[in-house]
């Protein structure tokens, strides 16, 4: 009686344990503060998913003429867009980008003065503020977050059955999935919401109120090469380069895991191979 005890106690605890779970994660997620973000179809999405080098450049055009005026990238350095599974822009066209970088450099000369000068292919984009309270004091009290790991540092809960279902189809693009949603979810507040002076009502953000205004808006940026200039492309185009920032090695770990995949069923069918060798012959001596 107690062994059965035991397991009926423990199978009570584990079903109680797992409804719990189940009640939590069926939330939607607008239950945080914020709508749930529509799935994007993306490149670098599956098993076999790369990013698109074209997407990223246009991506990192967006970023250079918008985001940067407030937002950092610190993690990131020039010679990075030039490497491969990136943008992969031309070494002269990085350098050229570094050397015109409007926010300098700050370093120390043979003599042991503090200088600024241009960016080199070395240098990490460099900070437009000299430090967090500056930050601060120019965008009312908000940090303006850094950029070079955003797009895995921002999520949304998606509810039960996706929590399961997602572990088969391995999604894992809910942070670039709720950016895109973040940089066109602004609208006109509905009516009796009141949003204070100086924000903006976003149905995405957790609590509908942003400090940030709206970045992004058709015909901003010229691409010229026939990809749409609208502002749900910047945002997709933008956030892509940002995954990018935050997973430069994409690419190159998604191969290498196809190629330790194929290692492992080979190794797999030789050591099947082998132990049905040696135990025939014992069988066979038997």
């Amino acid at each position: 009686m107690t062994i059965k005890f035991r397991f009926a106690a423990s199978l009570a605890l584990a079903l109680g344990v797992a409804a719990s779970s189940l009640a939590v994660s069926s939330l939607p997620a607008k239950a945080a503060g914020g709508d749930t973000p529509h799935l994007q179809e993306w490149s670098f999405a599956g098993f076999f998913g790369q990013y698109d080098k074209e997407q990223l450049r246009r991506g990192f055009k967006v970023f250079q003429t918008v985001c940067v005026s407030c937002h950092t990238l610190d993690k990131v350095a020039f010679r990075n867009l030039a490497e491969p599974g990136g943008p992969e822009l031309p070494l002269e066209e990085v350098q050229q980008i570094a050397a015109g970088w409007p926010i300098q450099v700050k370093d120390i000369n043979d003599k042991g003065d503090p200088i600024e000068r241009a960016p080199k292919l070395a240098d990490r984009f460099p900070s437009q503020y000299p430090n967090e309270a500056a930050a601060r004091l120019m965008h009312n009290g908000a940090l303006p977050p850094d950029q070079s790991v955003i797009a895995k540092a921002r999520t949304f809960q998606r509810g039960f059955p996706y929590w399961i279902t997602d572990i088969f189809t391995q999604y894992n693009e809910n942070g670039v999935d709720y950016i895109v949603a973040l940089l066109d979810g602004y609208e006109d507040p509905p009516e009796g919401f009141k949003v204070p002076d100086g924000s903006f009502y976003n149905k995405y953000f957790p609590g509908h109120i942003i400090g940030m205004a709206p970045p992004l808006a058709d015909g901003l940026i010229t691409y010229g090469d026939g990809t749409p200039e609208t502002q749900i492309q910047y945002a997709k185009d933008v956030t892509a380069f940002l995954m990018w920032a935050a997973e430069p090695t994409l690419d190159v770990r998604k191969r290498m895991g196809w190629y330790v995949l194929g290692f492992l069923v080979i190794f797999a069918g030789l050591l099947y191979a082998t132990k049905w060798t040696v135990w025939r012959q014992v069988k066979g001596h038997a």
